[in-house]
């Protein structure tokens, strides 16, 4: 029985999809797995046999990466989004950036009007990933690619928090210190939140460190402030480990205006490399993640990702300890007794 001639828009119609979608499966571009089958059985069902012309159309593209970014003010957000731009724009790209100000449903709506631009592919640096997240990556024809948060189900570059974290625990114990402060941030935050916190706890504890406190801050440096001032009025840490350099900063300053020195009274570690840590005195002590490199493998990635080439699902940053002048050695002065 002969079947009747379909069409490239009939197919995509049938498929649920956009006509540019069946025009990328024809051109061996990004189709979802779930979508190619879909097409794949729509066309055996209707022995369709692509014109050489359908077989040439390339889906268009609009040469447009959206990026999502919980800020731009910071300065490891910063060297990211540059260092991807960077390397877009030499890849004939253009970005287009959004700042959602870590708020998780502006992230939503964000995916959702790149989507209706039409990009050809999204970065998403995410603060956390919910369900929401994996439903609409799941459901995109546009390839999302997920920076700083593992994401199972999807394709994403993540820093090692949970080892550096681990790392600045350790530091803090063997160099003799026995009253630490972890001030962190919100566990919506999977990496910073969690992991990195789940790191520097457990070697604090690993380590024997018999006094260990926990207190909480956002990622401004104004309510880590007053979180540490309120803090200081009744307890007197020897290190405090930050979450990252801007809540170490802020910790500098309610060190100095209570008195206090830095690292005698009190030392600290932060995490980020800020170049701004290298330019107070003592500097600060901190673990740098490249960002410079993430920023290049998400940009490699994400057109990867747009031409349908393989990519490993999770790619892991590494770090390096800037040891700084801000930790004092307190063996030294326990052996000096």
């Amino acid at each position: 029985m002969k079947h009747k001639r379909i069409t490239m828009k009939e197919i995509a119609e049938e498929a649920g999809v956009a006509k540019s979608t069946v025009s990328r499966y024809f051109n061996d571009g990004y189709v979802k797995e779930e979508t190619r089958e879909k097409i794949r059985k729509i066309i055996e069902a209707h022995d369709y046999e692509p014109s050489a012309a359908a077989s040439n159309l390339k889906a268009k593209e609009t040469k447009t990466i959206g990026i999502i970014a919980p800020t731009i003010n910071s300065n490891t957000s910063s060297r990211l989004l540059t260092s991807i731009n960077a390397y877009l724009k030499e890849k004939g790209y253009t970005v287009i950036l959004i700042d959602t100000d870590h708020d998780i449903n502006d992230e939503i709506r964000s995916i959702q009007y790149f989507e209706s631009l039409r990009v050809d592919g999204i970065i998403l640096v995410a603060t956390n990933i919910n369900l929401i997240h994996q439903k609409l990556v799941h459901e995109s024809q546009i390839p999302i690619l997920i920076v700083a948060q593992h994401f199972k189900n999807g394709v994403s570059i993540i820093y090692d928090d949970y080892r550096a974290g681990y790392a600045a625990g350790e530091y803090a114990a063997k160099m003799g210190h026995e009253n630490v402060l972890f001030l962190g941030v919100n566990r919506v935050d999977e990496a910073v939140g969690v992991q990195r916190r789940k790191g520097v706890l457990e070697a604090l504890e690993e380590y024997g460190v018999p006094k260990i406190h926990m207190r909480e801050t956002d990622f401004s440096f104004s309510k880590t402030r007053k979180v540490i001032r309120h803090y200081l009025e009744d307890h007197h840490p020897t290190m405090i480990i930050a979450a990252t350099d801007n809540l170490a900063l802020a910790c500098y300053k309610e060190i100095a205006e209570k008195g206090l020195r830095v690292p005698e009274d009190i030392s600290l570690i932060g995490f980020g490399g800020y170049e701004v840590s290298e330019l107070i005195t003592p500097s600060l002590c901190t673990y740098r993640f490249d960002y410079e490199l993430a920023g290049k493998m998400a940009g490699a990635t994400i057109l990867s990702l747009i031409k349908g080439d393989p990519v490993a699902t999770t790619q892991v940053i590494g770090f390096r300890k800037i040891e700084g002048g801000s930790v004092q050695d307190r063996r030294k002065k326990g052996e000096a007794k």
